[in-house]
């Protein structure tokens, strides 16, 4: 049953762990938009599609926030509780500290199971549902918006030279426009004084021309006979589709999941897959060299030796060698037969296990990324209850509970935690380490040094008593 004092210590830290949890979450939105802000500009995207694609990637951002808040929150809150002496009267009192960290213990225990399976099933499907808007966006063309002195090749079959833009008026002066040929139209050169915009909907968008020419290369029915034709007019009218300019989405189920877009249970059917593939790549293997090759030997009952059987015509002696094997064979035709295939023998085989390690290699290395993505799921996660151990007794020691002094104890823990859980990927993804270390490594030695901050705290044993000891 939790105590009054409990109670209020759990409320204390309700208050640093959602301004910490927002404010992270608007400098990891902000990192977001910097990182992503070029491929969004300039497409001509539906509000409501890039705030979709916002609220689809503020799931992963979710996963990082909530352990990186707790941290936060567990020094801020001990660390007023000891500074206001709180933690010195119930010291006084005869209650250990333990009991001052339990239920902020077993909060973090839920807060690990629920952000454990939000990990495993919904970060999972907003990262598809994200990837695939990310492909779309990469696959729509730039919306019409010429730039003076520059050519624009956005709308198919076109190419546009505008001299001036009149910002005022939405005239364009001084134009020049290079009219590819398609079968309802001729190549054209096309130049004009001034020009205006109009769009008589989303689809349609028509170029009103004044006063110029227009230069046509009409094609004769024998090669090498174009003719040019030249038009002057005062008023020209030019219509184009904007349709293909327009953003399209794609149904997410139709593109293929990748690791972060599948859920731990879906990657280890494939994980299961791949083995399988690895066990068929060895047996198929081994079937392959044990197979016995077609050579030219037989066998001299008489003799119990091997020979190739020379021509009628061979008298030429045996080359003289120290390889007992072509020792036995008949005349220098055999022996030099023999090296051919023996030598073709070795390069084929050569080659052979070259594919084949390359084949086991790549499924080795892509079990290696799949095993990766599935302890990530429950090692960031679990950071939730790392950083109560960790921040719980620093909060008592420091004797602290500034915001400022915890933000920047828990940027120097959280610095190193995530850069070994960056590394610690790489080199699994790798192969250079275990799926498991990569990812729990950093885990379990933060886990060894959040155990002997709880025993610092709450018993007698001292870590600095037994480092005098040891001197």
């Amino acid at each position: 049953m939790i105590n009054k004092v409990q109670l209020d210590l759990l409320k204390k830290h309700i208050g640093p762990f959602f301004f910490c949890f927002f404010v992270l979450m608007f400098l990891l939105l902000m990192q977001f938009l910097m990182l992503h802000v070029d491929k969004l500009v300039g497409k001509g995207l539906p509000i409501l599609v890039v705030i979709e694609l916002i609220l689809s990637n503020l799931a992963y951002m979710v996963v990082l926030a909530v352990p990186m808040a707790i941290l936060v929150a567990n020094l801020v809150a001990f660390g007023k509780f000891s500074e206001w002496n709180e933690l010195t009267a119930v010291r006084a009192a005869g209650v250990n500290p333990i009991k001052l960290v339990l239920p902020v213990l077993g909060a973090s225990v839920l807060l690990f199971i629920s952000t454990s399976y939000f990990s495993n099933y919904i970060l999972p499907e907003a990262n598809h549902k994200a990837r695939s808007l990310f492909i779309d966006i990469r696959m729509a063309k730039p919306g019409f918006d010429l730039e003076e002195n520059s050519f624009y090749e956005g709308i198919e079959g076109y190419t546009f030279l505008v001299r001036q833009i009149d910002s005022e008026s939405d005239t364009l002066r001084n134009l020049t426009i290079f009219q590819e040929p398609v079968e309802d139209r001729y190549r054209a050169f096309i130049r004009a004084d001034s020009g205006i915009l109009e769009s008589e909907d989303d689809q349609t968008l028509s170029l009103f021309l004044h006063d110029g020419s227009i230069l046509r290369y009409i094609p004769g029915q024998n090669r090498g006979t174009e003719k040019m034709e030249r038009t002057d007019f005062s008023r020209y009218r030019l219509s184009f589709d904007l349709s293909e300019l327009s953003f399209s989405r794609t149904n997410p189920e139709s593109r293929s999941r990748t690791g972060r877009t599948m859920s731990g249970e879906a990657m280890l059917a494939v994980v299961d897959t791949l083995k399988d593939e690895v066990q068929k790549e060895f047996l198929n293997f081994t079937k392959r060299t044990m197979q016995e090759e077609q050579v030219p030997f037989k066998l001299d009952a008489s003799t119990d030796m091997y020979h190739i059987s020379a021509s009628e015509n061979d008298t030429l002696p045996p080359f003289d060698t120290d390889l007992p094997a072509l020792q036995i064979l008949e005349g220098p035709e055999s022996q030099i037969s023999a090296l051919n295939s023996a030598i073709n023998s070795l390069n084929r085989h050569k080659a052979d296990v070259e594919s084949f390690k390359s084949n086991i290699d790549w499924r080795f290395l892509r079990i290696a990324e799949f095993w990766v993505e599935i302890h990530k799921k429950l090692s960031i996660p679990f950071a939730c209850i790392l950083f109560v151990m960790i921040g719980a007794p620093i909060g008592m020691l420091t004797r602290n509970g500034n915001l400022g002094v915890a933000a920047l104890i828990s940027a120097v823990i959280l610095t190193i935690y995530f850069i070994a859980i960056i590394q610690g990927e790489k080199f699994a993804d790798r192969g250079i380490i275990s799926p498991f270390m990569g990812m729990w490594g950093i885990n379990m030695i933060y886990f060894i040094i959040g155990l002997l901050l709880m025993l610092h705290v709450c018993t007698p044993l001292k870590i600095t008593n037994l480092l005098q000891s040891n001197e």
